[in-house]
C-alpha cells in the first residue's frame, strides 16, 4: 500500500490545498461578520432598552398613556358685556361643537364627514392644512353650533369601527344682539389668524384658538377671554371610553361693564336704520362713550365662527362697506360743521369780532373764480351770529381767506382734528387737518388762497370722523378741556389726563351763541329743535365731488350730510356726531341728532321723576358754558 504524508501531499497537489485554504479563511470571515452583527443587534436592542427604560422613561411612559388616556378640552366662556347700568349686551349660550382627533384621522374620511355635517370640503382641508405644524395629539374643531341632526350623525359614526375621528364636546359660544346691533361697537370673534400668532398681542395663543377681531372683543380680549380647562378619560384600544380619570375646570373670562347706554344706544340705531353712515354720543363732562353706531350693519353671528359660509364672504364683498366703522373710520370733509371752528380761530386770533360783518350777494368771486353760497339769493349784511345760524358761506369765505390756512389747521388740530381721539378701539382713522406745510411735504405743491376758501367751510383737503367732530365740540363747549372718549368703564384701564387750552371763554360763548340760534332760533336746524331741552348744534351739507366734476360728466352726485350737536345750552351733558351719506342735507341729520339727544333726556327725565316724584326742569339761559367756569382758562 502507498501512504503519502502532509507535506507530500501539498507537493504532489498544491492548487488543491490553496484552494482548501482559501474556503477555510472564507469560512472564518463569515463566521466574524456574523459574530459582529450579533453583537451590534444586541447593542441595539440594548441602547433602545436603555432609551425607553432610563435615559426618556418619562416621555415614553407618556406616549404610552396617550394610546389609553384621552384628553378632551373644555373650552372657556369668554366674560360678558354689560352696559352702563349692568345690562346684558353679549352674553353666551351653551352649545355643542365637533372635533377631529388628528391621532385616529384617516384622509379617506373627511369627504363623508363633510357630506355629514354639511361642511366644504376644500375648506376642511385647508383647515387641517393649518394645523400640521401641531401636535398630533392636538384635536380640531371643524364645526360649532351643531344643530341636533348634526349632534345625531356625529352620535351615530362616531364608533371605532366608522369614524373614531370624530368627537364631540359642550361649549359656551357667543350670543350678540340681533340685527347688527352696535355690531362695529361690541365686534366679534373669530379663529387667531397666523398674522395675528406672530403679533405680542397673541403670543399666548396657538392655532385653532378663538379671539377678538374687531371692537371691543378685540380692545379688551385679554380680559375677555378665560382660561380652558380639560377633561380626561380612559379609553380601550378601540377608543371607547370607559371612565373619566379627571377633570381641570375652565376658568371663564371676566366680564367687563361699558360706558353705553342702552337705551340711547337702541334709538341711534333706529334713527339710523335704512342709512348709509355713522353716529357717536359722548359726555363731554368725562369723555364717556353713550352710544355708536355704524350703518349698513351686519349679523356678528355670521362672522362669530371658525367656518367661512356663504354669508361670512358676503359680507366681506359687500361694496357698501359693512364692516367699516363709519363712526371712528369714514374720514370724509365735515363741510359746514367746520365753521364754528374757524370762527372760534378768527376771534381768537382777533381778525373778527361779533360785529364784523360781510355782505353776501349769493357768491363772490376769489382768485379768479366765483364761490358760492348755499343761498343763490344771498343772505345780506351778516355777522358771525347769523352766519352761523344761516351757514352763510361768503361769510366764512372771507374769514378763511383773511385768516389763512395755518391760523385754521392751528386750531382744527387744537379741537383733535387731524389726530386720533384716543379712543379705546382698534383701527381709528385720523382725519386730515391740511396746511401749507403739510401740502408741501405731501403733495410738492404751494398752498394757494383758494385752497383756503374751500377749507373754511368744511371742504377741499379736510377730512374728519364723527368720533372727531363730537369730541372737538364738545371740548370746545366745556371751555376748552377735551376728554379722551372710553367705552370701558370699569376695569383697569388707565384714566388719561384731560387735554385743556387757554380759550377766551367769551370767544366760546359767542360760537356757542350762534349754533344755538342753528336750531332754536332762525337757522338751518330749526326742525330739530326740543322742547324743554335747549339743543344747539350746527349743519354740514358736504359735497362727495366738485360741481365741474358732476357737470363734466353730467351727474348729479347726493352730498353728504352732517349734523353736530350738544346739549343743554348751560352745563352740556352730551355731545353728539351724524354722519348721514348721500343724506343731500345737513338737516336730515339733525333729526337723527334731535332724536338721540331727546331719548337721553327722556331717560333722564323718567329717572328724576322715580327717584323724586317731582318734574325735572330743564333750564335755558342766555349763556352756556359751566356754571363754575368764568374768565380766560389756564
Amino acid at each position: 500500500m502507498f501512504f503519502t504524508t502532509g507535506r507530500q501531499q501539498r507537493d504532489l497537489y498544491p492548487d488543491r490545498m490553496r484552494l482548501l485554504r482559501d474556503e477555510s479563511k472564507f469560512a472564518q470571515g463569515k463566521i466574524a461578520i456574523l459574530q459582529y452583527f450579533t453583537v451590534a443587534v444586541f447593542l441595539f436592542v440594548l441602547g433602545g432598552y436603555w432609551n425607553l427604560q432610563i435615559r426618556n422613561e418619562e416621555l415614553y411612559s407618556l406616549k404610552a398613556e396617550r394610546n389609553r388616556i384621552k384628553a378632551l378640552p373644555m373650552p372657556a366662556p369668554r366674560g360678558k358685556i354689560l352696559d352702563r347700568e349692568k345690562r346684558v349686551i353679549v352674553d353666551n349660550h351653551s352649545s355643542f361643537s365637533v372635533l377631529l382627533s388628528r391621532e385616529t384621522l384617516r384622509d379617506e374620511h373627511l369627504k363623508p364627514i363633510a357630506d355629514g355635517l354639511e361642511l366644504d370640503y376644500e375648506e376642511l382641508v385647508a383647515r387641517l392644512k393649518r394645523f400640521r405644524a401641531r401636535p398630533k395629539y392636538q384635536a380640531v374643531i371643524i364645526k360649532e353650533e351643531l344643530t341636533p341632526s348634526d349632534i345625531a350623525y356625529v352620535e351615530s359614526h362616531r364608533d371605532p369601527d366608522t369614524y373614531p375621528e370624530l368627537e364631540l364636546i359642550h361649549t359656551e359660544r357667543r350670543v350678540y344682539p340681533a340685527n347688527g346691533f352696535a355690531a362695529h361697537m361690541i365686534g366679534y370673534v373669530g379663529e387667531v389668524s397666523e398674522t395675528e400668532l406672530n403679533q405680542p398681542d397673541f403670543a399666548k395663543f396657538q392655532q385653532g384658538d378663538l379671539v377678538g377681531k374687531t371692537g371691543i372683543e378685540r380692545q379688551y380680549n385679554d380680559i375677555l377671554t378665560g382660561v380652558d380647562g380639560q377633561r380626561q378619560v380612559l379609553v380601550d384600544n378601540k377608543g371607547n371610553e370607559r371612565r373619566v380619570l379627571g377633570m381641570k375646570p375652565a376658568v371663564p373670562g371676566q366680564s367687563i361693564e361699558l360706558t353705553v347706554d342702552l337705551d340711547v344706544q337702541a334709538v341711534m340705531e333706529l334713527a339710523m336704520d335704512g342709512r348709509r353712515g355713522g353716529a357717536v354720543a359722548i359726555d363731554p363732562r368725562n369723555g364717556e362713550v353713550l352710544a355708536m353706531t355704524s350703518k349698513p350693519g351686519y349679523d356678528l353671528m355670521k362672522l362669530s365662527s371658525r367656518e367661512r359660509t356663504k354669508e361670512w364672504r358676503e359680507i366681506f364683498a359687500n361694496p357698501d362697506k359693512p364692516l367699516l366703522n363709519r363712526a371712528i373710520q369714514a374720514q370724509l370733509a365735515p363741510g359746514s360743521t367746520f365753521k364754528p371752528i374757524v370762527a372760534l380761530a378768527a376771534l381768537e386770533g382777533g381778525f373778527i369780532t361779533a360785529d364784523t360783518s360781510f355782505n353776501c350777494s349769493g357768491g363772490l368771486n376769489f382768485y379768479g373764480r366765483y364761490f358760492h353760497c348755499h343761498n343763490k339769493h344771498g343772505h345780506g349784511a351778516t355777522s358771525l351770529k347769523k352766519a352761523l345760524a344761516q351757514s352763510c358761506d361768503v361769510y366764512f369765505y372771507n374769514v378763511g381767506d383773511k385768516i389763512g390756512i395755518d391760523q385754521i389747521s392751528k386750531y382744527a388740530e387744537l379741537l383733535g382734528y387731524g389726530a386720533k381721539t384716543g379712543i379705546d378701539l382698534p383701527s381709528e382713522a385720523e382725519g386730515l387737518s391740511p396746511s401749507s406745510t403739510w401740502k408741501i411735504r405731501t403733495l410738492r405743491s404751494k398752498w394757494y388762497g383758494g385752497d383756503t376758501v374751500n377749507v373754511a367751510i368744511g371742504q377741499g383737503y379736510l377730512t374728519a370722523t364723527p368720533i372727531q367732530l363730537a369730541v372737538g365740540i364738545g371740548g370746545m363747549v366745556m371751555g376748552g378741556i377735551w376728554h379722551t372718549p372710553h367705552i370701558l368703564k370699569n376695569g383697569d384701564a388707565p384714566v388719561k389726563p384731560a387735554r385743556k387750552a387757554d380759550l377766551n371763554l367769551d370767544h366760546v360763548r359767542l360760537v356757542m351763541d350762534g349754533m344755538c340760534d342753528v336750531v332754536n332760533g332762525w337757522g338751518t336746524a330749526t326742525n330739530a329743535r326740543l322742547p324743554g331741552v335747549e339743543m344747539c348744534g350746527k349743519t354740514g351739507t358736504a359735497q362727495t365731488a366738485s360741481n365741474e366734476y358732476q357737470k363734466a360728466r353730467n351727474i348729479r352726485l347726493k352730498d353728504n350730510a352732517w349734523f353736530v350737536a350738544f346739549a343743554p345750552r348751560v352745563n352740556p351733558e352730551i355731545a353728539v356726531a351724524v354722519l348721514f351719506e348721500e343724506g343731500d342735507h345737513g338737516p336730515l341729520a339733525g333729526n337723527i341728532a334731535r332724536d338721540i339727544v331727546k331719548a337721553y333726556f327722556d331717560k333722564k327725565t323718567r329717572r328724576e321723576l322715580s327717584q323724586s316724584g317731582v318734574p325735572a326742569v330743564t333750564a335755558s339761559v342766555p349763556s352756556g358754558l359751566p356754571a363754575t367756569r368764568t374768565g380766560t382758562m389756564n
